[in-house]
């Protein structure tokens, strides 16, 4: 699926990860959640897609599939009613590291969540070998070595230097593709996005950033107080028509404020700024007059 292609039809993302914890048959998975679902599915890494095209496509997909790891925080956006398939490798128990589900069944995320384990061992490729921190573990002695590979399941530990963790959470996986179908079906009862919701109905922008101020004095009874900005984070990956700045403006130890709406992001006030007065300056941003963003840490301005 081009990107160009990719907005007016369902499709699946497969998050793909390229150096460690692999999908050791992922093509065969991409032809069969193709087939089951009939949706084209979509590939994407780190390694050969930017951040912005990733969240692009992730933010108009039916079903986002990744193995466990931080890459899954791109759940973040997909759309409301849009599905998340979080595959663990074989002993890694999904009760016990829960944060995509948790992510997924916040209020409002209106997701649907699917977690699946590989229950095989003889789906599993394993690497002892590796540095420790990569999941080796022949730096430990030889019973421990021993323990490890016999065990069933990772016990419950602290994050995140533990030796048996490591070495299960990079494994690579074959993943059983009947199994998973239908852990998918007993989730999703309808079609995967079929109550899909455009996503930015309820996103709000971020903090605006490098929020900066500067006073000038033009002799005693004149000054200004000019004030920036950095557009927020997120803004740059949404598609949004109205866009405003709020500014707050309050004299220290005034119980009032001077209230601002801007559409750009610098100002230069003199209406009511006094010199040799300390001013407090807060500034947030504001998507389509409605959705409110948080005020940026408060600027204190001396003039």
């Amino acid at each position: 699926v081009t990107m160009e292609g990719s907005f007016g039809e369902e499709y699946i993302v497969l998050f793909s990860r390229t150096i460690n914890r692999l999908i050791l048959n992922e093509a065969e998975l991409i032809l069969a959640l193709a087939q089951e679902f009939q949706m084209k599915t979509v590939v994407v890494s780190l390694e050969d897609h930017s951040f912005v095209d990733i969240i692009r496509l992730i933010s108009n997909a039916s079903m986002l599939v990744s193995m466990h790891g931080a890459q899954l925080v791109t759940a973040l956006f997909l759309p409301r009613g849009a599905t998340v398939v979080e595959l663990f490798p074989y002993a890694v128990n999904p009760e016990h590291y829960t944060p995509y589900k948790t992510l997924a069944t916040l209020p409002g995320m209106d997701l649907q969540y699917v977690a699946w384990q590989n229950t095989k061992e003889d789906n599993t490729v394993t690497y002892p070998d590796r540095h420790w921190d990569q999941g080796g573990i022949t730096h430990l002695d030889k019973e421990e070595q021993e323990r490890i590979m016999q065990s069933k399941e990772v016990p419950r530990h602290l994050c995140c230097r533990n030796p048996e963790w490591l070495f299960r959470i990079y494994q690579d996986t074959k993943v059983d593709i009947s199994s998973l179908i239908h852990m998918i079906r007993q989730t999703v009862k309808s079609k995967p996005g079929s109550k899909k919701q455009k996503w930015m109905n309820g996103l709000y922008p971020g903090k605006v950033r490098d929020a900066k101020c500067q006073a000038s004095v033009q002799g005693t009874s004149e000054a200004k107080l000019s004030v920036s900005w950095q557009i927020p984070w997120n803004l740059k990956y949404l598609k949004v028509r109205d866009v405003k700045y709020e500014v707050w403006i309050q004299e220290q130890g005034e119980n009032t404020y001077m209230p601002y709406i801007l559409s750009h992001q610098n100002h230069t006030f003199s209406e009511n700024i006094k010199p040799f007065a300390t001013y407090l300056v807060w500034i947030r941003c504001i998507f389509n007059k409605n959705f409110l963003g948080p005020f940026a840490d408060v600027l204190m301005c001396s003039t």
